[in-house]
């Protein structure tokens, strides 16, 4: 989004849209920047590899765009962030130079991670074009369920259950609050819930690359000795491809259902996983104390401590104006809240312009002064991406 000055140039890489190369023996593959995420999935299909990135808007997203945010989704449980899936990087730098890094290796200590540096920087040091990426071998079985818990003591306590049982092979754990659920199914009434009555319900993936009955009774397993240790009170096993896609559906048409019951306050955060039913029980309180009436849409990726904490207005109250007037406040709450955890106001969506001051305000000065430095070296000028982040 360029500013009002005029001045400002809109960079589009979509016609840089290539799988350059799969390498099947290494794990990887070469794409350019303008691929689009869903596209990129299919051709490691087709090769039999999964590379593991996956969000909501994958058939939208590019990989650029994924790596300039290092953005996170459903898998970063087992799989890390884009900035775990990036083994190298070509970039174009402030001053038009290209650096050639696209290396498929795993080790190589010759400096300065530069791949780093410029994965999560929100085009401020450089335009990436394009990257090696990790692929991995796709499994051959895939398990999904619903699972409802009584609270998030109890859905943390299944979290580590279900490391223990199924460890790496746990792919997904996603937590959904009642209320959110309530939003699917007021605005999008088609959709399954097969836990209707569970005040937090979680959705946990599992994949192996063993045998599907193998896998099934892993799976069922830990289900059933979660339920006899009072963790779960009840679950839904998926049984088909179709059934798992559908479970997804319900928990990614979420953010859709909260656009249509009005505009809300949208909180990214992240903590240690053991500190979330505390922090949710005193910012719930908080929150409920200082706006009688007020909704959370509470939802996200418990499995890496990552929470969608939004806040909706009260019944009755103007959506857009209880935006309007509440935001700051709300935002200054929730953020304060998380201090005394070590959390963090901003998971996996960046900073951008909107969190600007937030990261001037709250960020380590230490840590401000080197990212200035590294900015003012690699784009002294500030021509990229100007007025984001910085």
């Amino acid at each position: 989004m360029p500013d009002d000055s005029g001045t400002q140039v809109l960079l589009s890489l979509q016609r840089l849209n290539r799988i350059r190369t799969i390498d099947e023996a290494n794990l990887t593959l070469v794409a350019e920047a303008g691929c689009v995420l869903q596209a990129v999935q299919q051709a490691a299909r087709e090769r039999g590899l999964l590379f593991p990135l996956s969000l909501a808007a994958e058939g939208s997203c590019t990989i650029g765009g994924n790596l300039a945010t290092n953005a996170g989704g459903t898998q970063v449980l087992r799989y890390g962030n884009a900035r775990e899936q990036c083994l190298g990087l070509e970039v174009v730098t402030a001053s038009g130079e290209v650096w050639h890094g696209l290396s498929g290796l795993r080790k190589d200590n010759t400096g300065y991670d530069l791949r780093d540096l410029l994965i999560g920087s929100e085009g401020t040091l450089g335009i990436i074009t394009a990257a090696t990426l990790k692929a991995a071998p796709l499994p051959v079985a895939t398990l999904t369920a619903f699972a409802g818990c009584a609270s998030l003591d109890a859905c943390v306590a299944l979290l580590k259950r279900a490391r223990g049982r199924l460890g790496a092979g746990l792919t997904g754990f996603e937590i959904m609050g009642r209320f959110a659920l309530e939003l699917v199914a007021r605005h999008f009434p088609t959709l399954p819930r097969p836990l209707p009555n569970a005040r937090w319900t979680v959705l946990i993936e599992a994949s192996d690359t063993e045998g599907i009955e193998a896998a099934r009774a892993r799976f069922e397993a830990l289900l059933g000795s979660a339920i006899e240790a009072g963790e779960v009170d009840d679950a839904a096993i998926a049984e088909s491809l179709a059934q798992s896609a559908a479970l997804w559906h319900v928990r990614e048409s979420i953010p859709l259902a909260q656009a249509e019951e009005g505009v809300n306050i949208k909180h990214d955060i992240s903590l240690p996983v053991s500190a979330i039913p505390e922090f949710v029980a005193r910012t719930d309180a908080a929150l409920a104390e200082r706006y009688p009436g007020v909704r959370l849409v509470n939802f996200g990726h418990l499995g890496d401590g990552n929470l969608h904490y939004n806040v909706q207005a009260p019944v009755g109250v103007d959506a857009k104006q209880f935006l309007a007037e509440k935001e700051h406040a709300v935002n200054t709450l929730v953020f304060d809240a998380l201090v005394p955890y070590g959390g963090s106001f901003s998971a996996e969506h960046g900073i951008g312009a909107l969190k600007r001051d937030e990261l001037a305000a709250r960020k380590d000065p230490v840590a401000l002064s080197m990212m200035r430095s590294i900015k003012a070296a690699l784009d002294p000028l500030n021509l990229l991406n100007p007025g984001r982040l910085l």
